[in-house]
């Protein structure tokens, strides 16, 4: 008789102990339609290598404009939207903010053929800031935004008001150290693999120092669903390209050629490094290794100010924006 209860309590609770299938994520298009930015969307239209293509942008004007106008470069696994409480922070400061999502990422064009290099993206920006009247801006640049911002800084250093590299990679050239290249052709197969849950557990590891938050969650969504919408294969040939291009397109060695006021944020628990996975253990112990990078890169480039975050990953201005924001504005004003 109670073995009988029995079945009978587990046969009434059966659809209720059975596991709720995860969510199926968003898919957006391929320049991320269907994801809402904070702030409306602009487009920088032009020509490169042969073909029509646009930058979207955001453009976030403050009420009371201190004259000044601030660049955000976002990373290789980021877009404009990333930005948006440093955005918000800069506004309320009196500063107008310039945010693009660079050719080849996000909102902006994905050419089916096409040459990436950080003096492109570089001279694209320039373009976009020539058009909007901009001839002088403080850039900073975060990740692979870093690279660039450092690029844009050393080709057009009388149109760079400050230089401000957030946990760039590229501190360390990954090749001379002896790290294995990866072909075009393995990198799109390995971005074909993508999914939120594969972005995360990278984010997790090697952003965030094996931690969560829940608000991270929303920019794992954003690039997952890049990845899983109609345009994902498209997506995933613009992505294996660039990551060619910042493993093969040091700007570390001309640190010492800036001749701009330049300032390094530095997560100190962050550990990216390029093309990791394809080292022996040895190497891969002595790669990524942001508070020794960090001192390196400050100690190269003439007169510039570290700012260290000691309990901080890869994103410190998605990890703890106030504290983020607050020594990006006291950086600014010096």
């Amino acid at each position: 008789m109670r073995a009988f209860a029995l079945a009978t309590l587990l046969i009434l609770l059966a659809p209720a102990l059975r596991a709720e299938p995860a969510p199926k994520p968003a898919a957006y298009g391929a320049e991320l339609d269907g994801f809402d930015y904070p702030y409306p969307v602009q487009r920088y239209r032009f020509q490169s290598q042969g073909e029509a293509v646009q930058m979207a942008y955001l453009d976030v004007r403050p009420e009371r404009a201190n004259g000044r106008t601030v660049v955000l470069l976002h990373g290789k696994n980021f877009c404009a939207a990333t930005w948006e409480s440093a955005i918000a922070a800069l506004r309320d400061a009196g500063y107008r903010v310039i945010a693009p999502d660079q050719l080849g990422f996000c909102k902006s064009s994905k050419p089916a053929h096409h040459q990436y290099s950080l003096h492109e993206l570089a001279a694209n920006t320039h373009g976009l800031l020539a058009s909007l009247g901009i001839e002088r801006a403080d850039i900073v640049g975060h990740s692979m935004g870093g690279m660039l911002a450092a690029r844009y800084a050393l080709m057009y250093p009388q149109a760079t008001a400050r230089l401000a590299m957030v946990n760039p990679i590229g501190l360390e050239d990954w090749k001379a150290l002896g790290v294995p290249w990866r072909s075009v052709d393995d990198n799109y197969a390995r971005e074909l693999k993508t999914t939120a849950a594969t972005i995360r557990k990278y984010q997790q590891e090697v952003y965030y120092g094996g931690q969560w938050k829940p608000e991270y969650q929303r920019w794992v969504d954003m690039l997952a669903g890049l990845y899983a919408g109609p345009g994902h294969e498209r997506v995933a040939w613009s992505q294996a390209l660039t990551s060619e291009m910042v493993f093969t397109q040091p700007v570390v060695h001309e640190f010492a050629r800036l001749r701009v006021p330049t300032v390094l944020f530095i997560g100190q628990r962050d550990r990216t490094a390029i093309n990791r996975d394809l080292a022996d253990d040895a190497l891969k112990a002595k790669l990524g290794l942001y508070p020794e990078l960090g001192r390196a890169a400050a100690k190269a480039i003439a007169g510039a100010k570290l700012v260290e975050f000691d309990d901080l990953g890869h994103s410190p201005q998605v990890e703890a924006p106030q504290r983020f924001e607050a020594a990006l504005l006291d950086a600014l004003r010096e």
